[in-house]
């Protein structure tokens, strides 16, 4: 698992957030896999090669990774800012 640094989170999120509507970066939320409360700006975004296809793809991550696996999938909204 190798992180890339993201020097605009905020570009970020909105250029590459697959649902709608998308979190503003001050927004809570809480990940459903280590059931932690984070501020959405402090995702995280891995990269992750296929050797079989030889692609890569970046996913956004919960702020807990590598200790947690959880994606934007497993994100709920707690409180808006």
């Amino acid at each position: 698992m190798k992180f890339l640094f993201i020097e605009n989170k905020e570009r970020y999120l909105n250029e590459n957030y697959i649902f709608s509507p998308i979190p503003k970066i001050t927004d809570r939320m809480t990940c459903s896999h280590c059931g932690r409360s984070f501020i959405v700006g402090d995702f995280k975004v891995i990269v992750e090669y296929n050797r079989l296809l030889h692609t890569s793809d970046e996913l956004i991550v919960c702020p807990n990774a590598p200790k947690c696996d959880g994606t934007i999938l497993d994100w709920v909204l707690t409180k808006q800012l």
